[in-house]
């Protein structure tokens, strides 16, 4: 299972953080969340479905989270859509 990384992840009062974890944790891919310093960790499958990998770019993006590490989660099924360099997520999942 990959594991995701959450670096010095800001959150702007105690619900704002609390909405984040909450949102993590509706994802049902996602498994074994931890802390560790600055760094939040947490496993997905190595292939995760279109909702899934939906919910992660909107949670990464919304919270700042280097979102290049998604690009892993590429597929013939969901290139068209998910290369696709009008998508708000495009150039911070797949900038070089």
């Amino acid at each position: 299972m990959p594991i995701l990384k959450c670096h010095k992840t800001a959150f702007y009062s105690q619900l704002d953080e609390e909405m984040f974890f909450a949102g993590l944790k509706k994802i049902s891919s996602v498994k074994n969340i931890e802390g560790q310093g600055w760094d939040l960790l947490f496993s997905v499958p190595a292939r995760v479905s279109e909702k899934t990998l939906r919910e992660l770019l909107g949670l990464f993006f919304r919270y700042k989270i280097d979102m290049r590490q998604l690009s892993q989660f590429i597929t013939v099924k969901n290139k068209v859509w998910f290369e696709s360099p009008e998508a708000y997520w495009f150039t911070r999942v797949f900038k070089k």
